[in-house]
């Protein structure tokens, strides 16, 4: 009995495979990249004492 998949199991397992779209596991990556993000621009703002657009030069 342990080798066999319900269909709610099939169900989610398809999901998780998808490569576009508005998924679970496309949308945890897009979570951490933002995370790095803003990490990096408090970084930037604190070692550098100017704001990120006059950091690159913006303004």
């Amino acid at each position: 009995m342990s080798g066999f998949k319900t269909s709610a199991s099939t169900v989610s397992d398809k999901n998780q495979d998808t490569r576009f779209g508005f998924n679970p596991k496309s949308e945890n990556w897009n979570g951490r990249f933002a995370m790095i993000g803003f990490v990096s621009i408090i970084l930037i703002e604190a070692l550098s004492g100017q704001g990120i657009l006059h950091f690159w030069g913006i303004l």
